[in-house]
Formats: structure tokens, sequence, C-alpha cells
């Protein structure tokens, strides 16, 4: 998957960064919520794959607000009216005349403040997770602004906004990075100050153009009654309740369905996406009868030891962990040669806690769905790490070659026949 090309327009004296991805015939332009960073997106699969799936049927044009991610810092708050002159001054920049807007959580005020003021330049209104007011239920204000203070960029705050991934210890890496680079403390702060400030209940009773209004029913950043208010006050709005806690938006698929539909009308069955990746799986050796040894208790906390090992070298190595196997994990990586010394890493640091793993790399196209990966490579991989012995990182010829130059070190173990493929492969253990 290629990055889309982050670009600058100037909005007064302010450059705002945006980028442009996608093959449909609909302009679709995307307010997020209260901070971003259009380029951390792309880091991490769930994202991607929701943004991926808007450009199946939308050109869609993507931008950091003022004072957040890429764009300019300011130094004070901006007023909705400069964010409105950012959206039009990306659009032009875009060579977009008209588009349809999707405004998500906080974006979503200023995406219908939009839609109201520049109907002529607004097709279709799409609102998810959004407010016309901060709602007083949801008594985050003084929380978030502690937590910014203090605990800003360590991704602890993932519970509030994604109950259901919590344990997700690979998304909370990403969203503590989302948070640096989203904005820096103060900024972030300084955005939500204003987000409870916001009030636009008086303009949407103005909006005449086509509005779909998405919530989930449980949400408990945004509570259901802030999505069925502003469905109420848009004449002719549609509103959607999805099931769910989570406020997130890439966490849904059902969210892009629906847009898709209000903004076509059909919706395109589910696509995986193929890519080249090298695959690791890991896997603990004699895991069954070691937990019989040492009982449930100590084989728990010595599993948490080894997932919290493996997690901190993934993270480090730039891995994107697929899933856990219960003793083992797969994970995949865009550079090969990061994806054998993360195994290397992996192997050393679990050694001190009394056992070993083994490890299987290979290079080949997958095809990546909704939260797992799938094809050839990922059996191939699989099959490595079962043929390799405790401690050891086995990799494939096409591993092998892939590194070349890198300082890696290998060590011919033949040929070997791995179950369900017809011909031999040779196969490889990795050193550093």
């Amino acid at each position: 998957m290629s990055v889309p090309v982050t670009r600058y327009a100037k909005s007064g004296d302010v450059h705002i960064a945006y980028q442009v991805f996608g093959s449909g015939t609909t302009d679709l332009v995307f307010v997020s919520g209260f901070i971003s960073h259009i380029e951390n997106y792309w880091e991490h699969p769930d994202t991607a794959r929701w943004l991926l799936r808007l450009g199946r049927f939308a050109r869609v044009i993507m931008f950091d607000k003022r004072g957040t991610g890429l764009s300019d810092p300011v130094r004070e708050r901006p007023s909705l009216d400069l964010r409105m002159d950012d959206v039009r001054a990306v659009m032009d920049a875009a060579g977009s005349e008209s588009a349809a807007v999707l405004g998500v959580s906080e974006g979503g005020a200023l995406a219908a403040l939009f839609a109201a003021t520049y109907p002529q330049r607004c097709q279709r209104l799409v609102l998810y997770g959004a407010f016309a007011r901060f709602p007083k239920s949801a008594d985050v204000l003084k929380p978030f602004i502690k937590y910014a203070d203090r605990a800003w960029g360590s991704g602890l705050s993932l519970p509030a906004w994604a109950p259901s991934r919590q344990n997700d210890a690979a998304l909370q890496q990403w969203w503590g990075r989302f948070e640096r680079l989203g904005g820096s403390p103060a900024a972030a702060t300084a955005v939500m100050r204003m987000t409870a400030e916001t009030d636009v209940s008086d303009v949407l009773s103005s909006i005449r153009v086509p509005t779909l209004v998405i919530h989930c029913k449980e949400d408990t950043l945004i509570p259901i009654e802030s999505g069925r208010s502003i469905a109420r006050d848009i004449p002719g709005a549609q509103l959607i309740e999805l099931p769910g806690q989570d406020h997130l938006f890439f966490i849904h698929e059902q969210i892009v369905e629906c847009i898709e539909e209000f903004l076509t009308g059909s919706v395109s069955g589910a696509e995986s996406h193929r890519v080249l990746a090298t695959v690791l799986f890991t896997d603990i050796v004699g895991s069954t009868a070691r937990a019989e040894q040492i009982g449930d208790r100590r084989w728990h906390d010595l599993l948490n030891a080894h997932h919290a090992a493996v997690r901190r070298e993934l993270a480090h190595y730039q891995g994107s962990e697929v899933k856990s196997l219960g003793d083992g994990f797969l994970a995949t990586f865009d550079g090969p040669a990061r994806a054998v010394r993360c195994a290397c890493a992996i192997a050393e640091a679990i050694r001190p806690l009394g056992i070993d793993v083994r490890c299987g790399l290979h290079t080949g196209e997958i095809e990546i769905g909704e939260r797992d990966v799938q094809g050839i490579a990922v059996h191939i991989a699989a099959r490595i790490s079962a043929a390799a012995s405790a401690g050891e990182v086995l990799v494939s010829r096409t591993v092998k070659d892939l590194v070349a130059g890198s300082g890696l070190h290998f060590s011919d173990r033949g040929k070997h026949s791995l179950k369900g493929l017809q011909d031999e492969m040779e196969l490889y253990a990795a050193s550093l």
C-alpha cells in the first residue's frame, strides 16, 4: 500500500496539510475529530483499511485542521469561521468545486456549519459520533485536561475511546503515537476547551442538503442522544443507530457501508487488499508440558510476561500484530530485514523467562481482511515456524535473498518438506 502524498493548501497565512486518495467519482471531504495526523492514520492496519474502503467509492480529501497534525501550529484557538476557510482552501487546492462532507466527532460541528453556510459546495452531509453542543452528561473535559497534563502520548486514554479494544496493546501503542503527533498537550487541551464551548444547535435547521447521521447506541464518550438530537433538528435527516460502545470511527466497518449506500445508492462487496509483506509466526516450545509443570497461575503470569516482551519488540521494529495465538503470535512487516531482526530480538528477550520460542518467516503476497491476514505466505510462515528448533529463527530462501547486504547472518538448514507444499523449501537459521 502506498501512502498518499501530503501537500499543503494556503488558508490566509496558515498552511493546511492535506491528502487526496481514492478512485471514486464523488468527492468526499473528511473532517476528523479533535486532533489528527493524516500520515499516522496509515500506520495502523485498521485505520488504513477503513480509509481505503472510503477510497473505493469516493475521491477522499483528508486534512489536518490548523493547529493539529502536520498543519501549521497556531497561537490562538481557531474559530469555526477560520476552520471553514481551511475546508474551502483544501477543496480549492484539490480542485473540488463541490463535495460530500463527512464530519467525525468534534469535526461534526464544523461539517454541519459548513453545510449550512456553503450549500453550493456541500452536496451531502454525513455525521458520525457528532454533537451540536458538547453533551453535559459526557463529563470528560476535566478528566481529559488532567490526562493531557500528566499522561498525554501514553495511549492510556484508549479505553475511553474504544472500550472493546482496551486490551489491544498494539492499538494502545499506536494511539499514544497518534496523541503525540496529533497535537501537544497544550494544543489538545485548547481544542477540547473550544469543543466544550461550541454550540451549532441553532444552525441545524438551516441545513438543506441530504444528511445522514450515524451514531453508536452505547457510545461511552458521546451519548446516542446527541446523534438523535442532531437528526431531529436537521430537516429530513436520516439516522442510523449502530451497535457498539466504541467512539473511534475505524473500529466500525458498518460506517463505511452506510456512507457508501448514502452516496452511491448501493454497497459493494467486501474486498481484501493484497500486499507484499513479511510474515512472522512465533510459538513457545513445549508450552503444554511447561504449563502442567508450573501450574495454571504461574503459567498465566509467564504468558503475560511473554506477550509483553513480544509486543515490545514488535513495536520497536514496526511490526503489525495481527493476532496472538495463545502461546504465540502472528505479525506482519513491510520490511524483511526488520522482521528478521525483530524475530531474533524476540528470541533473546524471551530466553531469560526460562522458555524458548521458535520463529518462522516468509515474504510473499498476503490478503489483508478484517483483523486477519490470509494467503499462501501466511501458510508457509506457519510451516517454517513449526520446523524451527527451540530458540531458532528460521527463514525461507526468499527472505534471505531479500535482506542481502543487511549485515544479518544465515546458516543453511537444507531443504525441508513442509506440510501442504509440493516442493521442498530451502531454509536458513538467522542471527544478528
